[in-house]
């Protein structure tokens, strides 16, 4: 296990250490280089980038001890479990990280910490869907949305995180019964990633869809895609009893690091006030750390109670819902 206090060794180690980190991202350059420009402007320290969209956990495998890479960044806990058990991570403990993460939202033995968060909810057509007519995850499954939902593949690692959550409240022969229900449902066949559902229900291919918060707010500033979100409202679906599915983008340490120093200093600045709030106003996601604010955009949407099975409870469950998936052969 790696252990410091990184931000507060800054100003006497830096200058015995390389001044450089490298980090490998499933994470699109444009919505991490904000970051690293603040970051490097801040201490000085260069972050290099690779942009590594598939295969992460094969390639620090297959690098081993040489792997460059300092820090991984990924966008979902099943990439991060996947990760974890390569045997690639290090455990790392940390005051500043356990002070503004809160528990929920880290491994329980210290190897990824989220970030952000993103709520998994359903985009509804303003036109075709009336307020209260969807609350709940469970009312996915009900007859009455026969013909009027789509979704991306049933084997997306956001899809799968959501069947994991679905596990962990009514386990796998509910879950088996409520992937078979929303299968019924499908106005097609699931395609396509969440941008794509909400240009769907704008052409009238379907009612309701489930998808990502953040994708509503990129594509309201994207001048091409702004029309179709403009044609959905968003909706914060809980679970019987409980709150809205969330899932995050997060970091961890490779066990490979040549710069271990510096990669804790980048991650636990990171978590701060700077790095949460260029996370929530330019990438339209809630911070993790408690007290920064969401962007307006995002506060206009409203607010939400999150589910209270922690992320570490899903990511065990991660094979599991996979399996059920393939098992009603939802993408047929």
């Amino acid at each position: 296990m790696f252990r410091s206090t990184a931000l507060a060794l800054l100003a006497t180690a830096l200058p015995a250490l390389a001044q450089e980190v490298n980090v490998y991202s499933h994470r699109q350059p444009e919505l991490i280089q904000p970051l690293v420009d603040a970051f490097t402007a801040e201490t000085g320290i260069k972050v290099n980038v690779a942009f590594v969209d598939k295969g992460m956990a094969e390639r620090l495998v297959a690098e081993g001890d040489r792997s460059p890479a300092d820090l991984v960044l990924t966008v979902d806990i099943a990439r991060l479990a996947q990760i974890v058990e390569a045997g690639v991570t290090e455990a790392v403990q940390s005051d500043v990280l356990e002070a503004n993460i809160p528990a929920t939202l880290r491994d329980d033995g210290d190897h990824w910490f989220g970030l952000t968060t993103r709520a998994r909810i359903v985009y509804a057509s303003k036109d075709r869907v009336e307020d209260g007519e969807v609350t709940s995850y469970e009312d996915l499954a009900d007859p009455k949305w026969k013909g009027r939902i789509c979704t991306r593949s049933g084997t997306n690692d956001y899809n799968v995180a959501l069947t994991a959550a679905v596990i962990a409240h009514h386990g796998e022969e509910g879950a088996m019964a409520w992937l078979e229900g929303l299968k019924a449902n499908l106005a097609r066949k699931p395609e396509g990633g969440d941008r794509d559902q909400v240009k769907a229900i704008a052409a009238g291919e379907c009612d309701i869809a489930i998808g990502n918060t953040y994708y509503i707010g990129q594509m309201l500033g994207d001048p091409e895609q702004k029309p179709a979100a403009e044609a959905v409202r968003i909706v914060f679906p809980t679970f019987e009893g409980d709150g809205t599915h969330v899932n995050i983008s997060g970091v961890a340490m490779t066990k490979s690091a040549p710069n271990r120093e510096n990669a804790l200093i980048f991650m636990e600045w990171l978590s701060g006030d700077a790095a949460q709030k260029i996370y929530a106003e330019t990438n339209f996601e809630y911070p993790v750390k408690p007290g920064v604010e969401t962007s307006p955009l995002v506060a206009s949407w409203g607010a939400f109670t999150p589910d209270s099975k922690g992320l570490s409870e899903l990511a065990a469950l991660r094979a599991t819902a996979l399996k059920l998936v393939e098992t009603v052969d939802f993408d047929g």
